[in-house]
């Protein structure tokens, strides 16, 4: 039994992964929101999991090293400085970073990255996500998850590919798609756990690969299963895919 630290505890997906560690094969070693001590956490914990705030990774990163012990990260909206201190912790320590935990959403991943490069450019590709309206981010974290595997199938970065918020001038005159563009579009609204499909569109067809979530306690599931996997692994930087062997 893994004894499973939160980072982020108050919080919606916190909320939801105490609930699985509840009724599930781990334990819950504690939780802390922020101003919590994420020291004293990390030095009951066999691993942490934080879906806290970008703000707060490097102190989360120093807690886990502090204590030996491997981290999932989960929160969204991380940038580069962000992923290079999740390098750098990397080195000492297990660390998992992704924007989903989802099983389902981790294998819908390898399918679009496998698809991309089977059909290569001549396809266009759309990311096409929906959440609900309390979500700060977007594009969501999946969604770039999912155009990131869209570009690896394609062996292209994403960055210097990716077109987004057309149209934001109402009536405006976007031009037309930028040929090998990855594009993505973002929907808010209601209670929304989130819906993600990548469209793949060549010459009178059309390939949708999509995903549903239900509830949020998916991503608690995967996110305690991501944890406790961490447990005894070599230092490094890992990902869901490591955790379901693709």
């Amino acid at each position: 039994m893994a004894r499973i630290g939160i980072i982020g505890s108050e919080g919606r997906m916190g909320q939801a992964i105490a609930e699985v560690l509840a009724g599930g094969e781990h334990a819950l070693a504690g939780g802390v929101d922020r101003g919590g001590d994420v020291t004293a956490l990390a030095a009951k914990a066999d691993a942490l999991v934080d879906f806290s705030s970008p703000s707060a990774l490097a102190a989360n990163l120093s807690a886990a090293r502090a204590a030996g012990i491997p981290v999932l990260v989960g929160t969204t909206g991380l940038e580069g400085d962000h992923h290079g201190a999740l390098d750098e912790a990397a080195t000492q320590i297990p660390v998992l970073q992704t924007g989903n935990t989802s099983l389902g959403v981790t294998l819908l991943a390898a399918l679009v990255k496998k698809a991309a490069a089977a059909l290569g450019p001549d396809w266009d590709v759309e990311v096409l996500e929906m959440h609900h309206r309390m979500k700060v981010d977007a594009p969501s974290g999946t969604a770039l998850l999912l155009g990131e595997a869209a570009a690896a199938g394609r062996e292209i970065d994403l960055a210097a590919n990716i077109e987004s918020g057309r149209g934001h001038d109402f009536g405006g005159h976007t031009g037309q798609r930028s040929e090998g563009a990855i594009g993505f579009a973002a929907l808010r609204g209601g209670t929304v756990a989130g819906e993600h499909s990548v469209i793949l569109a060549g010459e009178q067809e059309r390939i949708v690969l999509s995903h549903s979530a239900e509830n949020r306690a998916i991503f608690a599931r995967g996110a305690v299963r991501g944890a406790a996997w961490l447990i005894g692994r070599e230092a490094g930087r890992y990902t869901m895919n490591d955790v379901l062997g693709l």
